[in-house]
């Protein structure tokens, strides 16, 4: 099935979801290996599936882990450059929990991925929510969401210039 990220006139278009894995006060963040940015694990939703299955299939293909897929956190529009063009994503967070001990829970390891056909090098990151502040991380307000306690969904609007 091919994923929902089409080029536009004038830009692409992307359907994201994400996990927020939060364990012993730290969250999972990923970041390709030659990028300073942080971003919460997930991948483009592929045409048919819904977003539970794209994201038990993303961190089965990524990390090999099998995960539990909560609730809806948070909803971001989020508007970015795609190499030369802008992008404009849709993505969802959902609350997942790792349910097997297949990686590290601490530190960090290394996992490979393609995206239109490119092979790169993924580094996952156990980082301490404490420290959130301190690193690159999209969305920059990741720390505030996850300080919150709250029992409605969160609807954000970021825009990278």
């Amino acid at each position: 099935m091919a994923d929902i990220l089409f080029k536009m006139n004038g830009g692409m278009f992307s359907y994201r979801v994400a996990g927020v894995c939060v364990q012993n006060g730290k969250v999972l963040l990923q970041k390709p290996s030659n990028d300073d940015g942080y971003a919460f694990p997930g991948g483009h939703v592929a045409f048919g599936e819904t977003n539970a299955e794209t994201l038990r299939r993303e961190f089965k293909e990524e990390i090999y882990a099998d995960i539990t897929v909560g609730e809806l956190k948070w909803v971001g529009e989020i508007f970015f450059p795609w190499g030369e063009q802008p992008c404009h994503q849709i993505c969802l967070y959902y609350q997942v929990e790792i349910q097997n001990d297949s990686i590290p829970m601490d530190g960090m390891f290394l996992a490979k991925e393609q995206l239109e056909g490119r092979n790169f090098i993924l580094e996952f990151h156990w980082i301490p929510i404490a420290q959130l502040k301190k690193i690159k991380i999209y969305p920059e307000n990741a720390y505030e969401f996850l300080s919150v306690s709250s029992n409605h969904v969160q609807h954000f609007v970021y825009r990278q210039e």
